[in-house]
C-alpha cells in the first residue's frame, strides 16, 4: 500500500470510486488520535457513546475516511473543514457546500470489519456491504420483506446457497434505496431483482414508486470471500460509467484493487 498521493482526483460523471477500509486493521493508537483532530466536537462526543470497542473504532475510522477521501477531489478544502448534515430520512450529505459548488456525491456502508464509500460527481449513488461469513440470517426475513417474485427464485436455489443469494438480493435492495435517499420508507417488496444469467441482474420496480428502472446501473462483487459489495448508481447519457475500488487506511496509504479482479467479479445490470 502506497501513500496517499499528492495529485488530486478527479470527481467525474463517468467514474465511480469505491474506497474499502478494513477498520479492524486500524489500532495504532496515535493514528487514532489523529482521525479525532479531524473531526467536530460533536462527532467525537459521538464515538464513546458506543458501548462495544468494535463500533467505537468503525466511527472513528468512518468518519475520518470520508473527510480525507473528499479532500482527495477538492484538495483546497481541509478534511477538518468539511460539514455534514442528513436529509429527511436519515442519509448524510455534505451541508457547507452546495451541490453546484462542489458536485460531489458520496455514500457509505459498513459491516463487521470492513467499510465502504463510495463517491461520484453530479450522480445519485447507493452502496452496500454485508459480512456474509459472520451474519447468518432467517430465510424468513425475505417471506416478509422480499417481492414474491423473489421468495419464489429463493426458493429454487440449493440450501447451500441460498444465504448468499439472500445477501445478493439484500445487498442490491440496499443500495437502490440509498441511491434514492429514502431509505427504508421505500417497502422492498415494491421493487425486485431478477438475474437473467449469473452475469447479469435486473430490477422492476412498481409504478407506485414512482421511478423508471432504466435510470439506474448495478455492479456487485466481492472484495474478499467475507464480503459482498453492491453499487447501485443513476444512468446518464452516453455509455455507463467505469468503477474502481481503492483500499485505504486514511492519512496512511491506498492502492487501486486489481483491475482484472474487478472485471472478473463484477455484475452489471443488462
Amino acid at each position: 500500500m502506497t501513500q496517499p498521493s499528492r495529485i488530486p482526483l478527479a470527481a467525474s460523471e463517468r467514474h465511480i470510486d469505491v474506497w474499502l477500509a478494513y477498520y479492524n486493521e486500524i489500532s495504532d493508537p496515535s493514528l487514532h488520535a489523529a482521525y479525532r483532530a479531524l473531526l467536530t466536537e460533536e462527532e467525537r462526543g459521538k464515538e464513546f457513546r458506543f458501548y462495544f470497542p468494535d463500533d467505537q473504532r468503525r466511527y472513528l475510522v468512518t468518519r475520518a475516511m470520508v473527510r480525507t477521501v473528499l479532500s482527495r477531489y477538492l484538495p483546497s478544502v481541509e478534511p477538518r473543514s468539511w460539514r455534514f448534515s442528513n436529509n429527511s430520512y436519515g442519509r448524510p450529505e455534505i451541508c457547507n457546500f452546495s451541490s453546484a459548488e462542489c458536485g460531489l456525491r458520496f455514500n457509505i456502508s459498513h459491516t463487521r470489519g470492513l467499510i465502504a464509500l463510495g463517491v461520484t460527481h453530479r450522480r445519485e449513488l447507493g452502496v452496500d456491504v454485508e459480512n456474509v461469513r459472520t451474519r447468518e440470517v432467517s430465510l424468513d426475513i425475505a417471506d416478509r420483506f422480499f417481492a414474491a417474485p423473489e421468495v419464489a427464485e429463493l426458493a429454487t436455489v440449493p440450501k447451500e446457497r441460498q444465504q448468499d443469494r439472500f445477501f445478493e438480493y439484500w445487498t442490491f435492495k440496499e443500495s437502490y434505496i440509498k441511491a434514492r435517499g429514502m431509505g427504508l420508507s421505500i417497502p422492498l417488496g415494491q421493487f425486485s431483482f431478477h438475474y437473467p444469467h449469473e452475469r447479469g441482474v435486473h430490477i422492476a420496480i412498481d409504478p407506485q414508486l414512482g421511478d423508471d428502472a432504466s435510470r439506474w446501473g448495478f455492479w456487485q462483487y466481492r472484495p474478499t470471500a467475507e464480503y459482498l459489495l453492491a453499487v447501485c448508481a443513476e444512468r446518464r447519457e452516453g455509455p455507463g460509467p467505469s468503477l474502481t475500488l481503492r483500499r485505504v487506511v486514511p492519512m496512511v496509504g491506498e492502492e487501486v484493487v486489481d483491475a482484472e479482479v474487478l472485471k472478473s467479479s463484477e455484475c452489471r445490470e443488462l
